[in-house]
């Protein structure tokens, strides 16, 4: 039986610069969903709220968060996520997503920082993840992060992640760039890692390029272009747990968007390639 999915096919980022190309295309060529930060709209009068509604009345969207800071030492600012439901709800977003990280301590430190990788860590995330579904109405996903460091660390990055999907019973929104950048900074195999996630918890899939700082440093900026190695994996990933749902990610040196749907025709045609084994 086919997995259902919130979005389907291949998607990609949405960025205000090429907002009212997309907008005019009509029904031509496109991404099949589009994915935005929802704290760089809510709240937003004039002619980008306008072209939102347009927009989100037309395509399927999807939001990845980057200031709940589920990890955090503070409590949830729950006046956010009443905002944040009210958001969703107008919008139609098929589904909402956070990294499993923190960004805030006495004020937002406008970074993803790591969580300590032990089980009192674990336990508090998954009570946050708990409490901002109940306050949402429906399940979130939490993103495999990059990470640099790993301060107090008593379980490995995928115990981690599985112990707290586990508990807060929630689900995985699949960063394979993520994967390949910290098996190379962590020193670990990338694919035993990709193979010993929960398939079932797969919402969808990130997919972007990186910066090589050095042999043994990758730096995670979705500035460039995806490598072949990334795309291995994303291939390893349709073969493993059947084809998934994809976003293209790019938040840096954005190239004209003809150049970006390039890179979304590359998931696609790897979708269709890897169509046989859908579960």
């Amino acid at each position: 039986m086919a997995r259902q999915f919130a979005v389907q096919g291949a998607g990609l980022g949405l960025r205000r610069s090429f907002l009212e190309e997309l907008l005019a295309e009509g029904e031509g060529h496109h991404p099949d969903f589009f994915e935005i930060a929802p704290e760089n709209w809510m709240g937003m009068g004039g002619r980008y709220a306008r072209q939102l509604r347009d927009f989100s009345a037309r395509f399927p969207l999807v939001c990845h968060g980057l200031s709940l800071s589920i990890g955090g030492p503070r409590p949830l600012d729950e006046v956010f996520l009443r905002d944040l439901r009210r958001f969703l709800d107008q919008h139609q977003v098929r589904l909402y997503s956070e990294h499993l990280s923190y960004t805030t301590d006495d004020g937002h430190l406008y970074d993803l920082l790591p969580i300590p990788f032990t089980e009192a860590a674990a336990d508090h995330v998954a009570a946050r993840v708990r409490r901002v579904q109940d306050l949402l109405g429906r399940r979130i996903a939490l993103e495999n992060v990059s990470y640099y460091a790993a301060p107090g660390q008593e379980m490995s990055e995928l115990d981690f992640l599985l112990a707290v999907l586990a508990r807060a019973d929630c689900d995985l929104l699949l960063d394979v760039n993520n994967i390949y950048v910290n098996s190379i900074n962590h020193g670990y195999d990338a694919n035993a890692f990709l193979d010993a996630l929960p398939a079932g918890r797969v919402a969808y899939v990130h997919i972007a390029g990186h910066y090589v700082e050095a042999p043994d440093l990758r730096v995670d900026t979705h500035g460039s272009d995806v490598i072949p190695e990334v795309w291995q994996l994303l291939d390893r990933a349709y073969a493993r747990y059947g084809v998934m749902p994809t976003l293209l990610e790019r938040d840096f040196n954005i190239p004209p968007l003809p150049q970006l749907l390039l890179e979304v025709d590359e998931i696609r045609r790897r979708q269709g390639a890897g169509v046989g084994h859908a579960c």
